[in-house]
């Protein structure tokens, strides 16, 4: 069964962006989140938050990372994929590209 790391929305926003700003300087492609992405859209800390948070978790996992992040994410069992770019555009780039352009990506 696959894992997904999703933040907790419970949580504040400052705690997401922690989240953010350890994954993205460590090992998670961010890339897609950045102006200008495939997913930079919806534009949230909540929705950025879960992307990279889930990015840094499959790049370490195997390393011994965890998805806790002080409380603030936890590990899904359910996908939490809106569309493709949520958790597969490094996958899909050239899909990511129709998703978005045809709005199915909300």
């Amino acid at each position: 069964m696959a894992e997904f790391c999703v933040c907790r929305s419970d949580q504040p926003t400052a705690a997401l962006q922690k989240v953010i700003d350890f994954s993205c300087g460590n090992d998670a492609d961010c890339s897609s989140i950045l102006q200008g992405g495939g997913c930079y859209n919806p534009n949230n800390v909540a929705a950025h938050c879960s992307w990279a948070a889930n990015s840094y978790y499959q790049n370490n996992k195997a390393k011994g990372a965890t998805c806790e992040f002080g409380g603030a994410a936890t590990i899904s069992t359910a996908d939490p994929s809106t569309c493709f770019c949520y958790l597969l555009a490094p996958l899909v780039s050239d899909l990511q590209s129709f998703f978005v352009s045809s709005h199915l990506c909300r």
